[in-house]
């Protein structure tokens, strides 16, 4: 157990080849390094758990590599390079502004600017959730920031990019990451899973990917708690279950039964969902993403905006033409007020089952 590491940290990327996600940051930042045209501070903006600290760790250790690879990747080979990766490299330096946030912090960080590298080529200095920073700190770190020495660089990495100081966002190369695709997490989890030897269905791997969000750290962090739960096999009706979502089927069934008018079938659903302890926000809330998929399924030429498996697209597809574009948009419309509606009523329940019967209305209404 001492030894334990989670995903996360396990297969951190160590080489921009290996980001998932962002290739037009990794891309930009190679081709800088390759041609000598580093600035002088670079602000890495963007959600949660999609690489922002892991790029920035990544330049600072290649900048400072002796023996780049003609792709502009570090050796992790060299003396700076082997420092780096075991946590011992005096050129690199990772303050969190959420909790070294004053003016004193910053003042101590300006007065080792001063100081050029012993080892390398560049000292890096890499402050994280830099919009936590004092408005005196933002002030002190100002002039270093546009005019630093010419072996120091700064990357600075927030998730709110608008409470960074204009000043300090003009003084500096700005880079906004993305989030990262279903497509690419649930590829990455699988390569994870076949290092791990953790069997996993397809589908189970889509739906940790879409209930992640676009972050990669997440969707590694349900991985692990899937990956014991299952003792090895992560199935789909188990990640269901842990991470408290309705099944696919629940969706299907119901969509069925609103385009067949068959009413008493469509509330015998919503017991069962609120049997199983879910809440009508969730039903609501499923509904409309499911309706949305079916919307966007009946065109070849959107179904690469389909947040699911191939599998999956395939019934979505199958129920989208049996649907049609009419019923869908009027019964879409629908949905989408019931549930912006829902978090005022007071008796929630009946409302859910009212909202249904308005949507099925709706569905067979003619135009």
């Amino acid at each position: 157990m001492d030894n334990y590491l989670v995903s996360a940290r396990k297969y951190r990327p160590q080489t921009f080849d290996s980001v998932v996600g962002q290739q037009h940051i990794t891309s930009t930042l190679k081709n800088a390094i390759r041609t000598g045209q580093l600035a002088q501070a670079f602000l890495f903006c963007g959600p949660r758990g999609v690489g922002k600290t892991t790029c920035a760790r990544i330049l600072a250790k290649t900048i400072n590599c002796t023996a780049l690879t003609p792709d502009a990747e570090p050796c992790n080979e060299c003396e700076n390079c082997r420092s780096f990766n075991e946590g011992a490299s005096m050129n690199i330096f990772e303050l969190d502004a959420a909790s070294n946030n004053s003016v004193n912090d910053m003042r101590e960080l300006v007065e080792q600017v001063a100081f050029p590298p012993q080892t390398g080529r560049y000292k890096v200095y890499i402050i994280d959730e830099v919009h936590m920073l004092s408005q005196a700190a933002f002030n002190a770190f100002l002039k270093t920031l546009e005019e630093p020495p010419a072996y120091a660089k700064f990357i600075l990495a927030t998730t709110e990019r608008h409470k960074v100081l204009p000043t300090i966002v003009s003084r500096c190369q700005v880079f906004d990451f993305r989030r990262i695709s279903s497509a690419d997490i649930a590829a990455h989890l699988a390569h994870v899973a076949q290092c791990e030897g953790v069997a996993c269905e397809p589908e189970a791997l889509h739906l940790i990917a879409r209930k992640a969000e676009g972050g990669l750290r997440d969707a590694l962090s349900l991985f692990d708690q899937m990956a014991t739960l299952s003792a090895g096999n992560i199935t789909l009706s188990q990640c269901l279950q842990c991470l408290n979502m309705l099944d696919y089927d629940c969706f299907f069934k119901l969509v069925d039964c609103i385009a067949a008018a068959n009413l008493a079938g469509a509330l015998v659903l919503c017991k069962e969902v609120f049997d199983s302890g879910r809440d009508g926000q969730q039903l609501l809330t499923g509904l409309t993403s499911h309706l949305r998929n079916l919307m966007v399924s009946l065109d070849p030429a959107t179904h690469q905006l389909l947040d699911a498996g191939p599998e999956m697209g395939r019934r979505y597809a199958e129920q989208a033409a049996r649907c049609g574009l009419p019923m869908l948009l009027k019964v879409l419309e629908v949905a989408s007020d019931c549930e912006y509606r829902y978090r005022d009523a007071n008796n929630k329940r009946l409302f859910v089952e009212v909202s249904i019967v308005k949507i099925a209305s709706a569905a067979t209404s003619p135009d």
